[in-house]
């Protein structure tokens, strides 16, 4: 995809229209389904929102313009007739931009994330946390369109379906839909988080940082820092860490233990302990996200066992753990499974039943209803929090958190057979493949 910059201080871009999309789901991101489902939220007609889905998969929308307040393409409608479909966005005041941003420095997280030019997804949250609508809600989606129809029509519906597939790639074009484009909104950033940093306003005056008598350490004027930067010593080199936790102590010695200890099981878990540390160490230096079974924090004794056999331990302790927590050795073999696709998400899914209201029942059912095209949904047998596909040995298993799970008929039961899924369709995807990746 690309897009590239016209317009004054690049108020516009301009994308090049997108190949058709071929099966699976339209969008790949959150921040692309976050679009579409405020479109669908306040589309008043879902047939209009579905007719578009199809247009907007055939490749009927051209390149596509966006700029504060609007967004503009051609689509083609099936006879070929070409429209130009606008979808005016309401952009947000100064006042809002002005609490957007201060929401974005006062947290580190955010200010890094965006900083660094990315879109962190929990942002929409917080910013409505502060009366800041980031998505679009009713009210916010006009459309005009050339075929004149006076609500969302398949073409708008396209427009706003494509603008989706670009939310996917540059989510920072939301920003500039609601009124600012990147550059402006990091220039404000860094603006703002150096005027805290500096205690000044925000045209970065200096504040008095302090005389030493209970004022707190005076600070080092930018300028001074910058011309010290030839003779300070360089900042260390990030840790490497060792290429293995090492070996734990040996606790057997010829003093008997303490009556209920059991050296071997000790040594175990201080392996364990030392492995999962040596883990964190590793993702932490290398900015990957925590792994499922690396924290400990939380479990419950049956979560934390599954863990730990998780770790491949020596075939009396799996057995053991197995005991105490009331599972089989198949059960707790299939908990493994599921482990190490979801850590103890992915184990509830497997272990715990729930049945869910009429709320997520309504939820699920739409999400079914939009993971494939008219005809091509396959026939799901439903029961609980369970569907079951007639045709073939697969089965979706629906999260309290709306994820899909994809399960396949094994030996012993279900079982789970890939990690979650937002999208229904994908998921049955991956639990019917699943024998063609074991090689069974």
């Amino acid at each position: 995809m690309s897009g590239y910059a016209t317009g004054p201080e690049a108020g516009e871009l301009t994308f090049a229209a997108l190949p058709p999309v071929r099966g699976g789901a339209f969008t790949r991101t959150w921040w692309g389904r976050a679009w579409l489902k405020a479109l669908e939220d306040t589309a008043l007609d879902g047939q209009q929102v579905k007719e578009g889905r199809r247009h907007a998969r055939a490749g009927a929308v051209s390149a596509v313009s966006v700029r504060p307040g609007r967004i503009t393409a051609v689509v083609q409608d099936r006879d070929g007739t070409a429209y130009r479909s606008d979808v005016l966005v309401r952009v947000l005041t100064d006042e809002e931009w002005d609490r957007l941003l201060d929401l974005a420095v006062d947290s580190a997280g955010h200010i890094a994330a965006l900083l660094d030019h990315e879109m962190p997804p929990h942002l929409v949250e917080d910013a409505a946390g502060v009366g800041v609508d980031l998505l679009p809600g009713i009210g916010d989606l006009d459309p005009e369109c050339g075929c004149e129809a006076w609500d969302h029509c398949p073409h708008t519906a396209a427009l706003c379906h494509q603008l989706a597939r670009i939310l996917d790639e540059d989510p920072f074009v939301l920003l500039l839909v609601r009124g600012r484009g990147q550059r402006a909104v990091v220039d404000a950033l860094q603006e703002r988080s150096a005027a805290r940093a500096g205690g000044g306003d925000a045209a970065g005056g200096p504040a008095d940082a302090g005389d030493g008598d209970g004022g707190g350490p005076r600070g080092v004027s930018a300028a001074e820092a910058y011309a010290l930067r030839d003779i300070l010593p360089p900042l260390p080199a990030v840790p490497v860490p060792a290429p293995g936790p090492g070996e734990p102590p040996s606790l057997d010695t010829e003093t008997d233990p303490e009556p209920g200890v059991e050296p071997a099981a000790l040594e175990f878990l201080a392996g364990d302990t030392a492995a999962r540390a040596h883990r964190l160490l590793g993702e932490l230096l290398a900015g990957q996200p925590v792994s499922p079974g690396a924290s400990a924090a939380g479990l419950t004794v049956g979560e934390d066992a599954v863990r730990l056999a998780a770790g491949r331990p020596p075939s009396w302790v799996a057995g053991r753990l197995a005991a105490r927590t009331g599972r089989s050795r198949a059960g707790l073999e299939a908990g493994v499974r599921a482990w190490r696709w979801g850590g103890a998400a992915a184990l509830a899914v497997l272990e715990e039943s729930w049945t869910p209201g009429e709320e997520a029942l309504a939820r699920a059912a739409a999400r079914l209803a939009e993971a494939w095209e008219d005809g091509e949904r396959p026939e799901l047998r439903w029961s609980g929090a369970h569907w079951t596909a007639v045709a073939s040995g697969a089965q979706l298993r629906l999260g309290e958190d709306g994820r899909w799970w994809p399960y396949r008929r094994g030996a012993d039961g279900w079982e789970p057979a890939g990690p979650a899924d937002r999208d229904p369709a994908a998921a049955l995807t991956t639990a019917t493949a699943w024998d063609a990746e074991r090689g069974d």
